[in-house]
């Protein structure tokens, strides 16, 4: 295997917290993108990375970081966005990529391992829709492309268990809109290993691959057994439609958004595959459910 220079974009977020340090362990060089390191980011990022700071909108400043890369990684997204128009999620989404597009074309970049979404570019929801905006801009790139789909990414600190654990520690009763949609939670230790191991595959080049977890879980499941996995006892209530609705008119409007419209509106599509791409990579995928107590770092005594 040649040592590489990787670049990765969004290295200090969920999923490039473990990637980094699984491509250095590989003993490629990476370098990381970013916007701005906080003392927290910077604290958790490798020392062995270097980190460039700056605007990963603006091609020429990615194109000298690009100079002498090997392959980028783009894990840059954003859950929500201000307001409810789409132009958040296509900023980041498809800006981003044209941005890093054209730059990889100036400094003569040849391998892309692009972030998206499963059903991406389908549904009514402005997420999924820039997405699959953006993945046509990766295929119709010309580059060395690889594109990703995970259902929804579970570990430590995630927007999924973690997210619905702070809920439920607030009341005895959490209603939840569309709680008959169903998921299949990946591992982001797998995530991670399915871009490592792409990056010293050729071929993976020209491929997608969905990343699904072995169970399939309702919404209403994934509350209810985080909810156990603490020890609380918590009604958890699956809301009509039109209530549903409303929850997420109202969620809008809350700080940190709990539930918003676009949530709403993805939820009516199943984030599930039956085309698992970890085991095309040789990964065998790990069951989240046997992992909650480390996802929710219960290292003390369960709440009540």
């Amino acid at each position: 295997m040649s040592r590489q220079h990787v670049v990765v974009l969004g290295g200090t977020g969920f999923v490039g917290r473990h990637l980094v340090p699984r491509v250095l362990r590989d003993g490629h060089r990476v370098t990381v993108v970013s916007r701005g390191l906080t003392t927290d980011t910077r604290a958790a990022l490798s020392r062995q990375a270097s980190v460039r700071e700056g605007d990963v909108h603006d091609t020429d400043f990615l194109a000298n970081v690009f100079g002498d890369a090997d392959a980028v990684v783009n894990l840059t997204g954003i859950l929500n966005e201000k307001g409810d128009r789409g132009d958040g999620f296509e900023r980041v989404f498809v800006g981003i990529t044209e941005s890093v597009i054209a730059a990889m074309k100036a400094s003569g970049t040849p391998r892309l391992l692009h972030m998206s979404a499963l059903n991406a570019g389908h549904g009514d929801s402005h997420y999924l829709q820039s997405r699959g905006r953006a993945e046509a801009k990766v295929r119709g790139s010309g580059l060395q492309w690889t594109i990703f789909r995970p259902s929804v990414i579970a570990g430590p600190g995630d927007g999924l268990f973690c997210r619905f654990d702070k809920l439920l520690g607030m009341a005895p009763v959490l209603p939840i809109a569309r709680g008959h949609a169903r998921f299949q939670p990946v591992w982001v230790g797998d995530v991670a290993e399915a871009y490592a191991r792409a990056i010293n595959d050729p071929k993976s080049i020209g491929q997608v691959y969905e990343l699904v977890g072995p169970d399939e879980l309702s919404l209403a499941q994934i509350v209810r057994l985080t909810a156990q996995a603490r020890g609380r006892s918590r009604m958890v209530l699956s809301l009509s439609e039109r209530l549903g609705r409303w929850q997420a008119n109202i969620g809008e409007l809350l700080p940190g958004k709990p539930i918003s419209r676009d949530n709403w509106r993805s939820l009516a599509l199943d984030s599930t595959s039956r085309d698992n791409g970890l085991p095309k990579l040789g990964i065998t995928p790990t069951r989240v459910t046997d992992r909650l107590r480390e996802i929710l770092r219960l290292d003390t005594a369960p709440a009540t």
